[in-house]
């Protein structure tokens, strides 16, 4: 999952991300993968992992991670479930155009925040900056129960994208604070899975209380989660080295990695470099369609399936599940190729091409006139990206060495926000006041080529899988 998530440093987000990252591949399993590879690591790591006998107070902290990114995700998809109620008459009778715009405006803050909240996580540190990042996206997402025009919504979309930019930073940087590298894919993947767990429970709470309670407390109640999290976060959290409840041998185990080198790689020198070009265009193409599929699948199942908010449960509830059963099997078959004798360059590429290949047969759901199987057509798709996407992030580690790689990752996710912003501004222009099937089909066709295209890039831009020789 781009669709789908990464020591002080102050290079931004990309350092929070890059203090958790080892330039090695999947199959090796030295060291961590990044956010978007953690069900892969996971899967990998917990059959690796022996060491159990230090204590296990570290996966405390990782079940508050899990939770944070869980309630991360359910506030960012109650504007999605809700929009298609929320564009009616009898509420604000928005135009197409005017919901994407809403939209748009998550994304916005949402590139901007990933500029500064690594910088601001060194500065202050995990404990406040966790609860800082956490506390401002949960008001922001109950604002927007006092919203009640375009613009109000918007700012509170835009405040929302601001807050949430910290979570994965936040997240990534406890990890490497709490866990030795070795153990890193596995908390990582832990934590991240809450990301599909959030897109679950999103659509079975969101309609039962915009049904029971009416929209405004959908977001009052969703965005209160947050608050009772940060009473756990104060009372669970310090850094290891100050924690009243780990032992001894915890600590030392946590502590076993020798000192990590700091050297700082600008952004501006990576650009020189075929390989980073060839991650970053891949995340601008693919992530816009998984963010899309986050945000206007429950307009398309409503428009074209007239599938109202009573019954989104089900559906969403297949198409995440699959998600994230394609999170860990598109990185297992990299890792099962290269384990098997086959290159990284051979691995990598052939599981991006079956990925990509699954997302095709979704340029058809608008010609379907059965529900069910346009809902198994969306979710192959984004079960394919989120096993593209576990590829993707560990092409990064593949060609970068580790002082450069987090600086890739910041780049990417910049540039996957950049393409959201892109596609929620080409959706608002080509649906126009009444969306039907037909509407929509240019949309799915694009989500369609897009990994096939990405993957074409990618080859012409790196033949082969080679680390870049990147100087600080």
């Amino acid at each position: 999952m781009s669709s789908p998530g990464d020591k002080p440093s102050t290079h931004a987000i990309a350092d929070a991300v890059q203090a958790t990252q080892e330039p090695v591949s999947l199959a090796e399993n030295e060291g961590d993968q990044s956010t978007g590879a953690s069900a892969t690591g996971a899967a990998v790591a917990a059959a690796e992992s022996g060491n159990t006998r230090v204590g296990r107070y570290r996966w405390v902290i990782c079940t508050l991670l899990f939770f944070a990114t869980t309630v991360c995700y359910v506030d960012r998809l109650v504007f999605g479930f809700l929009g298609p109620e929320l564009r009616k008459p009898e509420h604000f009778n928005w135009t197409t155009k005017e919901l994407t715009d809403i939209l748009f405006w998550f994304e916005v803050a949402y590139a901007i925040g990933m500029l500064g909240a690594g910088r601001v996580l060194d500065w202050i540190g995990t404990r406040v900056g966790y609860a800082l990042s956490l506390t401002f996206w949960s008001l922001a997402s109950i604002l927007h129960a006092f919203m009640g025009s375009v613009m109000g919504f918007s700012v509170a979309r835009f405040l929302l994208g601001l807050g949430e930019s910290g979570n994965f930073p936040a997240a990534i940087k406890t990890v490497a604070e709490w866990f030795p590298k070795k153990e890193r894919a596995l908390a990582t993947g832990v934590f991240n899975a809450g990301s599909n767990v959030g897109a679950i429970i999103a659509p079975l709470a969101v309609p039962w209380l915009y049904i029971n309670w009416g929209w405004q407390w959908a977001f009052i109640m969703t965005g209160a989660l947050g608050l009772i999290w940060l009473v756990f976060w104060f009372a669970f959290y310090h850094l290891p080295s100050q924690h009243p409840k780990i032992s001894r041998a915890e600590l030392e185990y946590i502590q076993s990695d020798p000192p990590e080198p700091t050297v700082r790689v600008p952004w501006l020198t990576l650009l020189r470099y075929r390989q980073t070009w060839s991650f970053v265009i891949a995340k601008f193409l693919t992530d816009a369609i998984w963010r899309w599929y986050l945000y206007l699948l429950p307009l398309f199942f409503a428009q074209v399936f007239a599938l109202d908010i009573k019954n989104f449960g089900p559906p969403f509830v297949v198409i995440y599940v699959l998600a994230d059963v394609g999170s860990v099997g598109g990185g297992w078959l990299s890792s099962r190729l290269i384990k098997g004798g086959h290159s990284i360059n051979f691995g990598r590429k052939v599981a991006l091409l079956v990925c990509a290949v699954c997302v095709i047969p979704v340029a058809m759901v608008t010609q379907l006139s059965n529900m069910w199987v346009a809902v198994f057509l969306v979710g192959l798709a984004a079960a394919a990206h989120q096993g593209w996407s576990a590829n993707l992030f560990t092409t990064a580690s593949d060609t970068f060495p580790k002082q450069a790689v987090g600086s890739v990752v910041g780049l990417g996710g910049m540039a996957g926000a950049v393409g959201s912003m892109t596609i929620l501004k080409v959706t608002g222009w080509v649906l126009g006041d009444n969306p039907d099937a037909s509407s929509f089909a240019p949309l799915f066709i694009a989500a369609a080529a897009a990994y096939v295209t990405s993957l074409l890039i990618i080859h012409i831009l790196v033949p082969r899988l080679e680390p870049a020789r990147v100087e600080g």
